[in-house]
């Protein structure tokens, strides 16, 4: 699949997004379990009208997925790393690839491309660091695109409720879903 550098993404007036559709998508970001009878409640629409618009927004690729949250330790998850790395050479081939390669990885939670010294931010989720080590050695040292690779442990994960919501002509200030109860774990200080 050959994708061209300017990619042309929707717009929320390309995608047809007004009040009523926003108001869905930040009922949902607060809680993706709410029934189809409990967020037509919300929004203020008959039942038939909110799960009309829900299936339009999920075919529109707006709404993308729904997902439960797990408890990382819950499931022998130790320790949650970002590894930055730098590549060798900067081909669409190539960068595709590595893409490629680290989404196959069962550790990897996130890829982000991004700007700067390094080309790729991985957000990894391991059982402890001989898991890690063994990660970064086997899974990255050993490709030939590999130039650098630096890792910065993560000491606290949490996660804002939603994304921020932009809507046509309003201020700059976006909005954003409050959470309903707390989302992520955070220990008490060490004394």
């Amino acid at each position: 699949m050959r994708r061209t550098s300017n990619r042309v993404r929707k717009s929320t007036v390309e995608a047809g997004l007004d009040r009523i559709d926003f108001a869905i998508l930040e009922a949902l970001q607060k809680n993706a379990r709410l029934s189809n009878k409990e967020l037509a409640a919300e929004v203020g629409l008959a039942q038939s009208s909110c799960l009309a618009r829900v299936g339009r927004l999920r075919e529109a690729g707006v709404l993308k997925s729904f997902h439960a949250e797990v408890d990382p330790r819950a499931v022998g998850i130790g320790l949650q790393a970002m590894i930055a790395v730098r590549l060798r050479q900067h081909s669409r081939e190539t960068l595709e690839a590595f893409r490629r390669h680290t989404l196959s990885l069962p550790e990897v939670l996130a890829v982000y491309h991004v700007a700067g010294a390094n080309d790729f931010l991985i957000h990894v989720a391991v059982r402890d660091a001989d898991h890690l080590r063994d990660l970064g050695m086997d899974a990255f040292t050993t490709r030939p695109e590999v130039a650098h690779l630096e890792t910065s442990l993560i000491f606290e994960y949490v996660r804002s409720p939603g994304m921020p919501l932009y809507r046509p002509g309003e201020p700059e200030k976006p909005r954003r879903a409050a959470a309903r109860g707390s989302r992520g774990r955070s220990r008490p200080a060490a004394r």
